[in-house]
């Protein structure tokens, strides 16, 4: 397994955890732990809440080009401090196939930690998706009255007080000028070159291009019609070209374009970074192969293969991953519920025991004292200069607490606060949900399943859990369900 290392230190903080002996470590981790580091990167005298970390960014951003499927840190607290920013950035990293290591934690000392951070991220996905659903109403509701539903407006169209669309005629005028040009026989090259020599901007007010002119060439609204994803409404805007005009555009336009490449279509494997072999512990990854007939087959490879120590078959992916579709919703148990929350919650108080809170308080508390002495100081004292003196210590003092009480606010604010029966909601919402849907079945792995190891006549499914629960099911032959296996008539798959 490819990983890289990630550093950062506190310009106060240069003990065993400075940036070298955090890479020390994580070496010696990777090296008993047979993964290979590709590449290092290191944040000085940065602190885990401060987004503008520079590698930390660029590390996040590189995921993206999957040349490492895992980030080893030290420990975890140098990957981000807070426990919600940890949880949206593992997301991203989960999209990229990308898993997070800690060098000097085992996963499982900090079970409730993790289970915390998985239902904070599903809970986050899931009112995001009910909040992006009710805007969507909203949205539907202003599309069959025709109105304008935020976006960028066309070139040739303005929006009205009531959020109608309506002609800009200076800007409707270049709109029909592009469409005389084109349907006269003029190339796009040719449009642009006029526009340009004319100093005319598209409605951003930058220089046209091709995308821009195809955008305008193929915009229906320009023949009155209005639409919203399914909804189409027929003289719902004010036309600007005429039928006859816009379908020889059309026209021209299906005979110039090239034949489209077939796009492929992308395969959610819903167990990246999650799956492992039973026989050597490496990570199992999503791939497909190709038979002599054009038949696609999907199946998870174990990595040890590649490193010729491990001869684990391939498994077919739906297999597996109905399996644990169908086991992490039975997991899912009135008791089990209840006692989840119980552990969320409980581990949400705790990372606000163990915030900046409770220091600041003690702070605010002994410079409250300090205040409430002076202020006696002041009332014994009879000599002008030592008053002044008090006076000045008071005014100091003042802004020490008005300071303290800011960080306070800022401090409660970075808190999370949600209630057993806000978690068992989300969780019963989790246990109903449709298994058909793709969002659905990958929030349900990310929120409940720690890790899936596959043996030859067993699968083992770790679930995210203070007590480390646990399910073991029997499989049949590993033949039966790999995903070498023969097609047809005995066609080998390529």
């Amino acid at each position: 397994m490819n990983v890289v290392t990630y550093a950062r230190y506190s310009s106060h903080n240069q003990t065993e955890q400075s940036i070298e002996g955090q890479i020390k470590v994580c070496e010696e981790y990777a090296k008993r732990n047979d993964l290979t580091i590709v590449g290092t990167y290191i944040d000085r005298a940065l602190t885990g809440t401060n987004d503008k970390r520079p590698e930390f960014a660029r590390m996040i951003k590189d995921s993206n080009k999957k040349f490492f499927e895992g980030i080893l840190v030290y420990q975890l607290d140098r990957f981000a401090r807070n426990r919600y920013d940890s949880a949206i950035y593992k997301a991203k990293l989960k999209k990229n196939g990308v898993r997070v290591l800690s060098a000097k934690e085992n996963i499982s000392d900090d079970a409730s930690g993790i289970l915390m951070e998985s239902v904070l991220e599903g809970m986050a996905e899931y009112y995001s998706v009910e909040l992006s659903q009710k805007v969507k109403r909203g949205m539907r509701i202003n599309a069959e009255k025709c109105l304008y539903n935020g976006g960028k407006v066309p070139l040739g169209y303005k929006i009205s007080e009531t959020k109608h669309y309506e002609i800009n005629e200076q800007e409707a005028e270049i709109v029909r000028l592009i469409y005389k040009m084109y349907a006269n026989g003029s190339t796009i090259a040719d449009i642009i070159r006029e526009l340009n020599r004319r100093l005319i901007k598209t409605a951003e007010g930058k220089e046209f291009n091709k995308n821009s002119i195809n955008v305008i060439l193929k915009n229906e609204k320009y023949i009155g019609i209005y639409k919203y994803n399914d909804i189409r409404i027929e003289n719902g805007v004010p036309q600007i070209i005429d039928n006859k005009t816009f379908e020889k555009v059309k026209a021209i336009m299906e005979t110039n374009k090239k034949a489209p490449a077939r796009a492929k279509a992308k395969t959610e494997y819903l167990l990246s970074t999650k799956l492992f072999c039973g026989t050597c512990n490496e990570l199992m990854t999503g791939t497909c192969g190709t038979s002599r007939n054009g038949t696609i087959y999907y199946y998870y490879i174990c990595n040890g293969i590649k490193k010729k120590k491990c001869n684990r078959k391939n498994i077919k992916k739906e297999y597996i991953e109905d399996i644990v579709i169908f086991n992490t919703r039975n997991m899912l148990t009135e008791k089990n519920i209840t006692e989840i929350a119980k552990q969320v919650v409980k581990n949400i108080e705790k990372e606000k025991n163990n915030s900046d809170i409770n220091r600041l308080e003690n702070l605010l508390k002994s410079t409250e004292k300090q205040k409430r002495n002076m202020l006696i100081n002041l009332r014994e004292c009879e000599k002008d200069n030592i008053r002044k003196t008090i006076f000045e210590e008071l005014d100091r003092i003042e802004n020490e607490l008005e300071a303290i009480n800011e960080k306070i606010i800022v401090e409660k604010n970075k808190c999370i606060n949600i209630t057993e029966q806000e978690v068992k909601f989300f969780l019963n919402k989790l246990k109903n949900g449709n298994v058909n849907d793709i969002k659905y079945k990958k929030m349900l792995i990310n929120v409940l399943v720690n890790k899936v190891y596959v043996y030859d006549d067993h699968i083992i499914i770790l679930f995210n859990a203070q007590d480390k629960t646990k399910v073991e099911i029997n499989i049949p032959s590993i033949e039966e369900i790999s995903g070498s296996f023969l097609v047809g008539n005995g066609e080998p798959l390529e």
